[in-house]
């Protein structure tokens, strides 16, 4: 690190859990946010802040006047941009010595797999199941974490999916492909705006705490958010030795 990130980044440095070694393994890291939207929004501020040196964001979306009551990487002047490049703009504000790549599609299939790939760690705030389990059998596939978050109404949702470690569940486990599962949406539902920052705010600690190999994590577990009580329940998710994702043979890295 220059003398400049030293000093950007002296808070972090300061902690004896970071220091130097953790500050640089975030400069090092690549971290791919899949949804530009209210939970991509804090977690990648988050992320770009605290110096992730190449921040992939995925979003196929564009900017529309209803996400800016919670999506806080967009602005007004960015309503029919594309979400991935507003929220590149914006990261480029807040820490321009990082690298920011916008992805302007929904990832599926091989491309899906390939910035899996080469990510270290995969955050999932995107808004329907489809796309969170093909991101968990890529996750599982390749071996990297996923840290999983969720926000509809008054209610959240985080976890953190590391199945490198010992009977550590995959999404599939908890949520079943094949379950029975009502998908609801903001656009039907509605959401607490600040919700969105509270469980995107927490996404953004465990991928950091994961880069840098500091603290426990919530792999193995489920936090629960009601946020008209503001109240957090925790669940703990055991690994199913039948799941048809993890339990299948994997890519060796």
């Amino acid at each position: 690190m220059d003398d400049t990130q030293l000093l950007r980044y002296s808070r972090h440095i300061l902690l004896p859990q970071i220091g130097i070694e953790g500050q640089e393994k975030l400069l090092a890291s690549r971290a791919l946010i899949i949804g530009a939207g209210g939970l991509g929004s804090p977690a990648a501020y988050y992320l770009a802040s605290a110096g992730i040196g190449h921040i992939v964001l995925a979003d196929g979306d564009t900017v529309d006047l209803t996400n800016l009551q919670r999506q806080i990487l967009h602005v007004t002047a960015a309503i029919g941009h594309p979400k991935a490049e507003s929220g590149r703009d914006t990261l480029a504000r807040i820490n321009p010595d990082i690298r920011v790549t916008p992805v302007l599609e929904r990832l599926a299939g091989a491309r899906l797999n390939a910035e899996v790939a080469a990510a270290d760690v995969i955050l999932d705030c995107c808004d329907n199941f489809a796309t969170r389990h093909a991101v968990n059998r890529a996750c599982v596939r390749h071996g990297k974490a996923l840290v999983s978050g969720a926000a509809i109404g008054f209610d959240g949702q985080v976890a953190v999916f590391d199945t490198d470690s010992e009977n550590g569940p995959c999404y599939h486990c908890l949520f079943p492909e094949a379950g029975e599962v009502d998908e609801v949406r903001c656009a039907v539902m509605g959401v607490f705006a600040p919700l969105t920052g509270i469980i995107g705010t927490v996404q953004a600690a465990e991928t950091l705490k994961l880069l840098i190999g500091c603290g426990t994590t919530l792999a193995g577990r489920l936090l629960l958010l009601d946020g008209l009580a503001m109240e957090w329940r925790e669940v703990r998710i055991p690994r199913d030795p039948t799941c048809s994702v993890c339990s299948q043979p994997r890519i060796a890295n």
